[in-house]
Protein backbone atom coordinates (compact mmCIF):
# COMPACT_ATOMS: atom_id res chain seq x y z
CA UNK A 1 0.00 0.00 0.00
CA UNK A 2 1.50 3.32 -0.91
CA UNK A 3 0.86 6.41 1.36
CA UNK A 4 1.46 9.66 0.34
CA UNK A 5 3.14 11.33 3.13
CA UNK A 6 2.22 15.12 3.27
CA UNK A 7 5.28 17.48 4.11
CA UNK A 8 4.34 20.05 6.39
CA UNK A 9 4.20 23.59 5.31
CA UNK A 10 7.23 25.80 5.82
CA UNK A 11 7.45 29.16 8.04
CA UNK A 12 7.33 32.43 5.87
CA UNK A 13 9.67 34.71 5.64
CA UNK A 14 7.98 37.43 5.80
CA UNK A 15 8.05 39.48 9.81
CA UNK A 16 5.78 37.92 12.01
CA UNK A 17 2.97 40.71 13.26
CA UNK A 18 0.92 39.66 16.09
CA UNK A 19 -2.63 39.52 15.77
CA UNK A 20 -4.79 39.18 18.67
CA UNK A 21 -6.58 35.91 19.06
CA UNK A 22 -9.64 34.85 21.06
CA UNK A 23 -10.04 31.01 22.07
CA UNK A 24 -13.22 29.15 20.02
CA UNK A 25 -15.44 26.18 20.87
CA UNK A 26 -13.73 23.48 18.48
CA UNK A 27 -11.71 20.25 18.36
CA UNK A 28 -9.73 21.69 15.60
CA UNK A 29 -9.37 25.33 15.68
CA UNK A 30 -8.13 26.78 19.38
CA UNK A 31 -8.18 30.20 18.71
CA UNK A 32 -9.00 33.02 16.04
CA UNK A 33 -8.12 36.57 15.11
CA UNK A 34 -8.59 38.96 12.92
CA UNK A 35 -7.46 42.12 11.38
CA UNK A 36 -9.35 44.23 9.82
CA UNK A 37 -6.80 46.68 8.43
CA UNK A 38 -4.59 43.82 6.56
CA UNK A 39 -7.28 41.70 6.20
CA UNK A 40 -5.92 39.12 7.59
CA UNK A 41 -7.19 36.07 9.74
CA UNK A 42 -5.13 34.29 12.04
CA UNK A 43 -5.87 30.92 13.09
CA UNK A 44 -4.11 28.70 15.94
CA UNK A 45 -5.14 24.80 16.14
CA UNK A 46 -5.46 22.58 18.54
CA UNK A 47 -3.46 19.78 17.63
CA UNK A 48 0.23 20.07 17.46
CA UNK A 49 3.21 22.79 18.82
CA UNK A 50 0.69 26.35 18.38
CA UNK A 51 1.78 27.57 15.19
CA UNK A 52 0.36 30.36 13.91
CA UNK A 53 -1.31 30.41 10.62
CA UNK A 54 -2.41 34.23 8.70
CA UNK A 55 -4.51 33.91 5.93
CA UNK A 56 -4.55 37.32 3.99
CA UNK A 57 -7.19 38.93 2.19
CA UNK A 58 -10.03 37.49 3.64
CA UNK A 59 -13.11 39.69 3.57
CA UNK A 60 -14.36 41.03 7.07
CA UNK A 61 -17.86 39.17 6.46
CA UNK A 62 -16.29 35.70 5.79
CA UNK A 63 -14.51 36.35 9.31
CA UNK A 64 -17.67 37.10 10.77
CA UNK A 65 -19.34 33.85 9.36
CA UNK A 66 -15.99 31.98 10.65
CA UNK A 67 -16.49 33.00 14.35
CA UNK A 68 -20.16 32.22 14.19
CA UNK A 69 -20.08 29.08 12.75
CA UNK A 70 -22.52 26.14 14.22
CA UNK A 71 -19.43 24.04 13.59
CA UNK A 72 -16.13 25.97 13.34
CA UNK A 73 -13.80 22.69 12.33
CA UNK A 74 -16.34 22.11 9.25
CA UNK A 75 -16.55 25.46 8.34
CA UNK A 76 -12.42 26.13 8.68
CA UNK A 77 -12.50 23.17 6.06
CA UNK A 78 -14.78 24.31 3.81
CA UNK A 79 -14.12 28.03 3.73
CA UNK A 80 -10.68 28.44 5.00
CA UNK A 81 -8.47 25.98 4.21
CA UNK A 82 -8.12 26.07 0.77
CA UNK A 83 -6.92 29.56 1.34
CA UNK A 84 -3.16 31.03 0.71
CA UNK A 85 -2.12 31.28 4.09
CA UNK A 86 1.57 32.11 6.17
CA UNK A 87 2.61 29.72 8.61
CA UNK A 88 4.59 31.22 11.85
CA UNK A 89 6.51 29.25 14.54
CA UNK A 90 4.65 29.04 18.05
CA UNK A 91 4.90 32.01 20.12
CA UNK A 92 7.24 30.73 23.16
CA UNK A 93 5.77 30.61 26.45
CA UNK A 94 6.80 32.82 29.05
CA UNK A 95 10.19 32.41 30.58
CA UNK A 96 11.29 30.07 27.79
CA UNK A 97 13.08 33.16 26.04
CA UNK A 98 15.00 33.80 29.38
CA UNK A 99 16.00 29.50 29.17
CA UNK A 100 16.76 29.99 25.46
CA UNK A 101 19.53 32.91 26.37
CA UNK A 102 21.10 31.27 28.84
Amino acid sequence: MNIKRIEPAAFSDEPYTPIPMAPVTSNQVACIGYDPSTKTLACQFTRGPGHIYHYPNVEPELHAKFVAAESIGTFFGQHIKPLPFKKFPAPKAKGEEAKAAA
